[in-house]
């Protein structure tokens, strides 16, 4: 982004990045609390930023990646936790309740995240750098946050990770299926962009300041 801080504290529609997506958080009955995973270095930037929200319980530094930041988060979940639920603060449109109904998708499974069904069409490149082949895009989704977990599923699924699992991982859910984990895909059913480019940054404003109320 070229800010000069963390995405997460980076200002979009009059709050910093991390306030909208914790509030939402906060927002959703089936909450409990909120652990909120700062830039080591950024603990009292974040703190800052999310200051008067009753639902933060802590705030944690992360580590060099965003899996080792995830698995920061995971040892301070309370012992009463049933599920654990994941959000990336660069996705700032997310709401109650889409948490609802990521929520309501956990029963009888492992899993479940926001995505996206793919709706471009898609092409594979050869080693030449031309198109090898059209893949079909029927069954094809991005994967988005929240993701939401049992929080023994979650637990075990990093436990059982090796460092360069931590790495390699982009999501939550993969560690989770590859240990043959069953994991829903719910569809956000509206934008829920993730902030990458000061482009983004100007969709998402737009975005969250129609959602306020008018003078």
């Amino acid at each position: 982004m070229g800010a000069g801080v963390p995405k997460a504290l980076i200002e979009v529609g009059g709050r910093p990045m991390v306030r909208w997506s914790v509030d939402a958080l906060a927002l959703s009955p089936e909450v409990s609390g909120v652990l909120v995973i700062a830039p080591p270095g950024h603990e009292g930037d974040i703190a800052r930023a999310v200051d008067g929200i009753d639902a933060v319980q802590a705030i944690i530094p992360g580590g060099t990646t965003r899996s080792r930041s995830v698995a920061c988060g995971l040892r301070a979940v309370p012992e009463t936790a049933d599920a654990v639920l994941v959000h990336d603060a660069a996705r700032p449109l997310v709401t109650p309740e889409l948490v609802s109904r990521l929520l309501d998708a956990l029963g009888g499974v492992d899993g479940a995240i926001a995505a996206a069904p793919l709706v471009d069409t898609v092409k594979r490149q050869g080693d030449d750098g031309l198109i090898a082949r059209t893949v079909d895009r029927a069954a094809l989704w991005l994967a988005q946050t929240p993701q939401v977990f049992l929080r023994a599923v979650i637990e075990g699924a990093f436990g059982g990770a090796t460092d360069a699992d931590l790495d390699a991982a982009t999501d939550c859910s993969w560690l989770v299926e590859r240990s043959g984990r069953r994991v829903a895909l719910v569809d956000p059913g509206s934008p829920n962009i993730k902030v990458t480019t000061p482009a983004d940054l100007v969709v998402v404003e737009a975005l969250l300041r129609a959602r306020l109320p008018g003078p």
